[in-house]
């Protein structure tokens, strides 16, 4: 059909994007009943100054478009739920964080995150998670694709990212945890039933876990009581939901902390391996470009559709 108004018909699913350091990473996902979820496109591509261009060039506004935050530009809080009506649950949680964060509260932009109580809990306690970012940061991510004439529809985070690619390894009667190790830091989550239920930040990354690196031993060590513990803290905290296995994300090359996990922990360790679950139109990616891209790959599977 001709496109009479100028506008191109939006592409089914989302486009997960960074913007910074010269760079453009990208993943598009969607989901096809009765099938595996699709990643249609993914890559990297250098913007020289210029995203305008680069998005004009992939035709960016075709994408229901998705932006990605970095570590150090928002704070995940966890916080009792409040006993309020639902419409005035925002203005209940910033009351709630205005000390947790360091910049005043009517500088942030505020979303709420619910930690559904499992069915039996009793008088077990609420918790919701509060995700906050200062207002400069999210304007200076719309701006940037504004100017570019690509929209945003929405911001996402990394622990909602890799919540939707553990849910794709989940059964219903148990829950599933997995950790994600970049450069510095790692990152832990546990969901069920596709929701995530705890996600904890790891100061352990890849530079002190990969094959060669000094203390390396001392390193894996270190992330495995870190895991015990979360493993233990939520284990007290939602003792009807047992953790059926720990899975460890792609990395650019196999560092044995799975390996060295079913060693340590009481339950399975095993690597990821997004092939099982993802069917990729230009074929599987390299072990590099799926850890580079694996919360990407997660935020284009989102199902939601509220922004921060």
């Amino acid at each position: 059909m001709l496109n009479w108004f100028g506008r191109e018909k939006k592409v089914r699913g989302w486009l997960a994007v960074t913007a910074e350091a010269d760079l453009l990473e990208f993943a598009h996902g969607r989901f096809d009943p009765g099938a595996r979820p699709v990643i249609s496109i993914h890559g990297v591509r250098k913007l020289d100054g210029d995203l305008a261009k680069v998005a004009h060039d992939m035709r960016l506004a075709r994408y229901e478009v998705a932006a990605l935050l970095r570590p150090g530009e928002y704070q995940f809080l966890q916080v009792d739920a409040p006993n309020v009506p639902k419409e005035e649950l925002r203005s209940a949680i910033r009351w709630k964080i205005r000390d947790m964060i360091d910049y005043h509260v009517d500088d942030a932009t505020v979303d709420v995150l619910d930690i559904p109580p499992p069915e039996g809990a009793g008088a077990r306690a609420h918790f919701m998670y509060a995700i906050s970012a200062r207002n400069d940061v999210i304007e200076a991510k719309i701006r940037l694709f504004e100017q570019a004439r690509v929209p945003l529809s929405v911001i996402d985070i990394p622990e909602t990212a890799q919540r939707n690619i553990a849910a794709l390894y989940e059964d219903d009667e148990r829950a599933v945890a997995l950790a994600y190790f970049a450069a510095r830091w790692g990152l832990l989550t546990i969901n069920w039933r596709r929701e995530l239920y705890l996600a904890r930040r790891i100061d352990v990354g890849l530079e002190q876990l990969a094959p060669g690196a000094p203390a390396r031993d001392a390193a894996q060590e270190r992330v495995a009581v870190e895991i015990q513990r979360t493993l233990d803290h939520f284990d007290r905290q939602f003792g009807a939901i047992p953790v059926a296995t720990m899975l460890i994300a792609p990395a650019p090359q196999d560092g044995g902390m799975a390996q060295h996990l079913r060693g340590r922990l009481g339950i399975e360790a095993q690597e990821l391996d997004l092939a099982r679950a993802l069917a990729f139109e230009e074929g599987v990616p390299e072990r590099e470009m799926q850890w580079r891209l694996f919360h990407h790959f997660g935020a284009s599977l989102r199902h939601e559709t509220k922004a921060l």
